[in-house]
C-alpha cells in the first residue's frame, strides 16, 4: 500500500495548530453564548420581578384608596363607551337601580343590554364626580358622590345632576361594584353671567335636562 505524500505547503504540525485555534474560538464562541442566555434570563426575571412588584404595590394601597381609583377607572370607561373594561369592576350579579321609574336590572348581562342601548342615544359625553364619601367595613364598603352630565342625548344638548350610591364587595382581593343605586335631581338653577346681555323677546338658550334614559341616568 502506498502512502499518499503531504503537500509541500502543509506540515503536521499546523493542522496540530490550526486545530488548536478552532478548539479555542469554539469555546469562546459557547461561553458568549451562555453568558448572552444567562444575561437574557436574568433580564426577563428582573422584568417579571418588577411587574409583580408594580402589581403588588397596587394591592398594598389603602381600601379606600383602591376604591376611589377603581371608581374613576369605573367612571372613565362608562364616558368612552368600553364594556369590556366597565365589566371589570362590576360583579356578574350585580343589581342596578336607575333614576328612571323602572325595575332593578339584576345581573351584568341585563345591564350591559340597558347600556349600550343608552349609549347609542348619547354623544360628547362629559361626567364631573364630586363630593365622594368612601366608608370601608371589612370586606364590605359604600360610597355615595354626586356627579354632573352633560352632553347630547338623541341629538340635543343635555344637563343633568344628581347622586350615585354604590355598595361594594371585595371578592378574591379585589373590590367589585355589587348594588349601583344612581339617581336624578333638579338641576341647581346657576346664576346667568353678567357679560351676557339677553336680548329682548328672545328666549333664553339653556340646556335641556337630561331625558330619561334606560338602564339608569347619567352616572349609572
Amino acid at each position: 500500500m502506498h502512502c499518499l505524500p503531504l503537500p509541500k505547503d502543509r506540515k503536521p504540525w499546523k493542522n496540530g495548530r490550526m486545530a488548536g485555534v478552532v478548539a479555542m474560538l469554539l469555546i469562546l464562541l459557547a461561553s458568549t453564548t451562555l453568558m448572552a442566555a444567562q444575561k437574557n434570563k436574568k433580564n426577563a426575571k428582573d422584568a417579571a420581578a418588577s411587574e409583580v412588584t408594580g402589581v403588588s404595590s397596587l394591592m398594598t394601597l389603602p381600601d379606600a384608596q383602591q376604591i376611589e381609583l377603581m371608581i374613576s377607572q369605573m367612571l372613565a370607561a362608562w364616558q368612552i363607551g368600553d364594556e369590556q373594561m366597565l365589566h371589570t369592576f362590576y360583579a356578574d350579579d350585580v343589581l342596578m337601580v336607575s333614576g328612571a321609574w323602572e325595575p332593578p336590572l339584576q345581573g351584568w348581562p341585563d345591564y350591559l343590554r340597558a347600556y349600550l342601548s343608552q349609549r347609542a342615544r348619547t354623544q360628547g359625553v362629559r361626567l364631573e364626580r364630586t363630593n365622594t364619601f368612601t366608608k370601608v367595613l371589612g370586606t364590605t364598603a359604600w360610597c355615595t358622590y354626586q356627579w354632573e352630565f352633560n352632553g347630547q342625548v338623541d341629538g340635543a344638548p343635555a344637563n343633568a345632576v344628581g347622586q350615585t350610591t354604590l355598595v361594594l364587595e371585595k371578592r378574591a382581593g379585589k373590590w367589585l361594584i355589587a348594588i349601583n343605586h344612581t339617581s336624578v335631581a333638579p338641576t341647581p338653577q346657576r346664576a346667568v353671567p353678567t357679560s351676557v346681555v339677553p336680548v329682548p323677546g328672545a328666549a333664553p338658550q339653556t340646556a335641556q335636562p337630561a331625558r330619561p334614559l334606560s338602564g339608569g341616568a347619567p352616572g349609572a
